[in-house]
């Protein structure tokens, strides 16, 4: 059995869990979120293993080294880890946290990466290195970097957990901000998924993707109608997160979930992940520059957004340790990071062009 193999059966697990972890929020039922976390766990192992079977593969097509031979060198590897990364410090949640709702609003982020991988028709194939990148700097640069996403991503489901909790009024800025968040991110899997059914996508590279097929069914379809509706349906699952949003708050509170953990949480996750962030994805993307490119810093896209979502996060610790911000404010902020990192992540590799190139693989 191979990696994809392995990675398949990783990716189904997934999704049956995050099913499983929507069912049990929904029905507050013991033994359906046993099945969700046996079932997180048994997907994480067979990820794992996946993971050193194609760093084995790796290493024997590359031959540059064990250090080198760290899979992680295109989107396709570069998602999947973070999709381990997301899962591990989920189960961390859930065990240090004796809860297992978390997992309803952390699973669905690793669910459409994995869309995105089957959607976007990522190449899967194994490709040696460029000798610019062939540094020992690589497994440091791109593992840390990745790391600190992951925790970002958790910071993201806990800091919109806490607004849904602390929010009261439907007319306060933070309740719309929150709801109308959820409302675009359940609406982009929605539209994501409507494009897999709509177009059995063959895509062979994620630029193709993105110009061809993503929203091609929905929003950019060619058809004016289908785009006037695709437009009311994200006006009318907005409106449902905004009017059915107090739901939400019930649900979690009866889960013994209070603001003051998921603050804390959100608080930890950002902790954790910035100074990793610096260090990895900015510090030691510096030095593998230079050594690759011969300079340190160059302006190119990805480092730009990269540093533009080092200032969000390096503005969500100020404002915490220095302004004494807490609660609804300091929930926005972590949402805002998590979406410029989102789009340091993809959207640069997608829509812009530069040096870091390893998203057109």
């Amino acid at each position: 059995m191979d990696s994809s193999q392995l990675f398949g059966i990783a990716t189904i697990a997934y999704i049956l869990a995050m099913v499983a972890y929507i069912a049990y929020l929904a029905f507050r039922n013991s033994a359906v979120g046993t099945v969700a976390t046996t079932i997180t766990i048994a997907g994480f192992v067979a990820h794992t293993i996946a993971f050193f079977v194609r760093t084995a593969e790796f290493y024997e097509v590359g031959q540059m080294g064990i250090m080198r031979a760290i899979p992680l060198t295109n989107l396709y590897e570069s998602l999947i880890f973070f999709v381990w990364c997301i899962i591990l410090g989920y189960l961390i949640i859930e065990f240090k946290y004796k809860t297992k709702s978390f997992g309803a609003f952390i699973t669905p982020i690793a669910g459409m990466a994995l869309a995105f991988i089957d959607l976007s028709g990522i190449h899967k194939e194994i490709h040696p290195l460029v000798p610019a990148l062939q540094s020992n700097w690589l497994l440091a640069h791109v593992t840390m970097s990745f790391l600190s996403y992951a925790a970002f991503a958790i910071s993201f489901s806990t800091a919109l957990m806490y607004l849904s909790v602390t929010t009261e009024d439907k007319k306060s800025g933070p309740y719309i901000f929150w709801t109308v968040t959820l409302g675009v991110f359940v609406s982009i899997l929605v539209a994501m998924g409507i494009d897999l059914l709509a177009f059995k996508i063959v895509a062979t590279r994620p630029e193709e993707f993105i110009k061809s097929y993503l929203f091609r069914a929905t929003f950019r379809s060619g058809s004016g109608i289908i785009v006037l509706l695709s437009t009311i349906g994200l006006g009318a699952i907005i409106y449902a997160a905004y009017s059915y949003g107090h739901l939400l708050k019930k649900v979690i509170t009866s889960f013994n979930i209070s603001k003051d953990m998921l603050d804390d949480l959100t608080y930890k996750c950002i902790a954790v992940g910035f100074p990793v962030f610096t260090l990895g994805g900015l510090v030691f993307g510096a030095v593998w520059a230079d050594q690759a490119w011969g300079r340190y810093w160059s302006w190119d896209p990805k480092e730009t957004w990269s540093l533009i979502t080092w200032f969000v996060y390096a503005f969500f610790l100020h404002a915490r340790f220095l302004r004494g911000w807490k609660g609804q404010k300091i929930a926005i902020v972590a949402v805002i990071g998590f979406v410029s990192t989102i789009f340091t992540y993809l959207g640069v590799n997608m829509l812009l062009t530069g040096l870091h190139s390893y998203g057109a693989q």
